[in-house]
């Protein structure tokens, strides 16, 4: 999986999805997810989560993401805390 982001705040480490994702999920739809998460944009992720995420570039922490296909399935995309990795799962993967 290879996506560039233009002017990410953050390096995702191994970018990995998860097999239910893969099938599940349209190959665009995560790429642009994908470029959205790395630059910030959190997503459907509620006003508390969002501000962890903040927080967390700012200290260190794991980055969650929520986001939803134009067909309404949800996805995460969660980067470790230590930006070694990045993963694009469903919920049920977690």
């Amino acid at each position: 999986m290879s996506v560039i982001a233009v002017n990410p705040r953050f390096h995702p480490g191994h970018l990995m999805i998860t097999r239910n994702a893969k099938d599940a999920l349209p190959h665009v739809e995560v790429d642009a997810a994908i470029k959205r998460h790395l630059q910030g944009d959190w997503g459907d992720v509620c006003p508390s989560d969002w501000q962890l995420n903040e927080d967390a570039l700012k200290q260190g922490g794991r980055l969650l993401s929520v986001y939803h296909t134009q067909d309404k399935v949800k996805f995460w995309i969660i980067t470790e805390a230590d930006y070694s990795a990045t993963t694009v799962l469903l919920p049920s993967d977690y």
